[in-house]
C-alpha cells in the first residue's frame, strides 16, 4: 500500500514541542489577566447552525465561511467570538448578570487566502462588556487599561494603545455635510498608517468625491498631534457645532481622564484622529494597539464601543464594548521579529529522573516526592546507554538531571545535574527536592516575551 505523504494544510498552523509551550504560556497569561478584571470564562461551540451563524453576515465575511452539510443540518464553522458571543447572551439572556464581562480564546476558521501571517485556522483571545440597555463610559477607558496589563504580563513594553471616538468622527463630517458618507470617509482614512497621507486625500477626493475644501479640513483635522491634553484642547476649537460631536469629544475627554486612574502611563497611550475601526459596527471609542518599533505589523489589539450586540437574536438593547487580539498571529509576529524568549523553560518535565539500578523503586519514590511539591518529574526507564539518555536531555531541555545509583540509594540521597550550568552535586533527597523547587520558581517567573531594544 503506497504511503499518504503527511503534510499541513495551507493557513493552518502547527508548532513543534517548545514552540507549543510558549504559545500556551501567552494563552495562561492572557487568561490570568484578564481575571484580574472580573471576567469569567466562556467557551462557545466551534459549529454553529448557518441561519444563527450568518444572521449579521454578508459580502466577504459570508464568502470566508467554512459551510458544510450533516444530514439535514446546514452547519458553519464559527469565524469569530463575536457573533457566537451575541447568541449566547440573547439564549441565556434571563441567566445573566449584567453587566456581563466574559473572556474567550478559542479558534476560529476563515476561509481567506492564506498569506505571511494569516491563518485560515487561528485564535483569538477576546474580552466583552455586555450592558443592559446601557453600559457606563467607564468602562471604555478600563479596557485599554487591560491591554496594558496584558501586555505587560507578556513582557512588551513598548507598545502604544492608541484610543478615538467614532461619534467625534461622525460629528466632524456632519459639519462638513459630509454625514451621509461617514462611514465610507472613516474607512478611507482607516488606511492612512498604510497608504499615507497623500493617497488618502487623493482617495477622498476620487472615490469619495469630496471638493478640495473638504478635502483639505479632513487633512488637517486627522493631522492634529501632540501629547493628549494638547489634541483635546485643539478639539475644543469644534465644540458646540455638532451634537454629536461634543458627546463624542466628552466621552474622549472621559476615556483619557480614567485612563492616567487605571495605571496606563501616558507613553503607552494616545489619541489618535486617524483610527476609526473599517465596520460601522463601532458607535463610540476605538482601540487600535501597535508596537512602537514595528508599525508595519499593524494592529496587534483592536476593538471598540458598540450599540446593539445582539439586535438580530432579540429586541433587547445590549450596548457592549470589547477587544480581540488575533493570539495566532501575534504569536507568529513575534517569533519572526525575535521577541520570543528562549530562556523560557519549555520542556515537558522539570527533572528527568535516570535510574542506575535495576530497582526501580527508589527513583519512582523520588519521582513522587518532586510531584507532590509541584515539581513537574519524568521518569526515564528505556534501556539505553548513558550518552544516549543524556542526550534525551538535552533534546527535551530539562533544567535538572537526576541520577540514582547504589551509592546515592545506600545514603537516601540523589545527584542532581544542573543541566544550564554542568554542575553536578549529590545531596539527600530532601535537600534535592528543594533546591530543584526554589530554582524553576525562580526561573518560571520568565515571561513569553523578550522585547529587543535599539540600543
Amino acid at each position: 500500500m503506497a504511503k499518504q505523504k503527511p503534510r499541513t494544510l495551507s493557513g493552518f498552523m502547527e508548532l513543534l514541542p517548545a514552540r507549543q509551550v510558549q504559545f500556551e504560556r501567552m494563552a495562561e497569561l492572557l487568561r490570568k489577566s484578564y481575571s484580574l478584571y472580573g471576567f469569567t470564562p466562556l467557551d462557545t461551540p466551534i459549529i454553529e447552525a448557518s441561519e444563527v451563524l450568518l444572521a449579521k453576515a454578508g459580502g466577504e465575511t459570508e464568502k470566508q465561511i467554512y459551510r458544510f452539510s450533516k444530514g439535514d443540518s446546514d452547519l458553519s464553522l464559527r469565524f469569530d467570538l463575536t457573533v457566537p458571543l451575541a447568541k449566547y447572551v440573547a439564549l441565556h439572556y434571563a441567566d445573566l448578570s449584567f453587566p456581563f464581562r466574559r473572556f474567550q480564546i478559542g479558534k476560529v476558521y476563515r476561509g481567506e487566502r492564506a498569506q505571511r501571517g494569516r491563518f485560515r485556522e487561528f485564535y483569538q483571545a477576546d474580552i466583552d462588556v455586555i450592558g443592559d440597555g446601557k453600559l457606563d463610559i467607564v468602562n471604555e477607558a478600563e479596557i485599554p487599561s487591560i491591554i496594558y496589563q496584558t501586555f505587560t504580563a507578556l513582557g512588551l513594553k513598548r507598545f502604544q494603545i492608541r484610543v478615538n471616538n467614532r461619534k467625534l468622527l461622525t460629528g466632524f463630517y456632519q459639519l462638513l455635510h459630509w454625514e451621509h458618507r461617514a462611514g465610507d470617509i472613516m474607512r478611507v482614512v482607516d488606511k492612512l498608517p498604510k497608504i499615507g497621507a497623500e493617497k488618502v486625500g487623493l482617495m477622498l477626493y476620487d472615490e469619495i468625491g469630496m471638493d478640495q475644501d473638504a478635502v483639505g479640513e479632513v487633512t488637517r483635522f486627522i493631522s492634529i498631534k501632540g501629547s493628549n491634553q494638547e489634541v483635546l484642547t485643539a478639539l475644543e476649537e469644534y465644540r458646540g457645532k455638532s451634537q454629536v460631536f461634543d458627546q463624542g469629544l466628552d466621552e474622549l475627554n472621559t476615556v483619557v481622564k480614567y485612563l492616567g486612574a487605571f495605571g496606563v502611563p501616558e507613553e503607552n497611550f494616545t489619541v489618535d484622529l486617524t483610527i476609526a475601526r473599517g465596520l460601522d459596527y463601532y458607535t463610540g471609542t476605538v482601540y487600535e494597539t501597535f508596537m512602537t518599533d514595528h508599525p508595519e505589523i499593524g494592529s496587534i489589539c483592536s476593538g471598540g464601543r458598540y450599540d446593539n450586540l445582539a439586535e438580530y437574536y432579540t429586541d433587547k438593547q445590549l450596548p457592549g464594548v470589547g477587544i480581540s487580539i488575533g493570539l495566532t498571529r501575534l504569536f507568529y509576529v513575534l517569533e519572526e521579529q525575535g521577541y520570543l524568549n528562549d530562556q523560557l523553560i519549555t520542556s515537558p518535565a522539570d527533572v528527568l529522573i535516570l535510574p542506575m539500578t535495576d530497582d526501580l523503586a527508589p527513583a519512582i519514590g523520588f519521582a513522587t516526592r518532586l510531584r507532590s511539591a509541584g515539581v513537574r518529574a519524568q521518569l526515564y526507564t528505556e534501556q539505553k546507554k548513558f550518552k544516549q539518555k543524556m542526550t534525551y536531555a538535552d533534546r527535551l531541555g530539562v533544567p535538572f538531571a537526576a541520577f540514582l545509583g547504589e551509592d546515592e540509594i545506600a545514603k537516601n540521597a540523589v545527584s542532581v545535574k544542573d543541566m544550564l550550568s554542568g554542575e553536578q552535586e549529590t545531596m539527600p533527597v530532601d535537600q534535592a527536592v528543594e533546591r530543584v523547587r526554589a530554582a524553576i520558581r525562580e526561573r518560571g517567573n520568565a515571561a513569553p516575551i523578550r522585547e529587543q531594544t535599539s540600543d
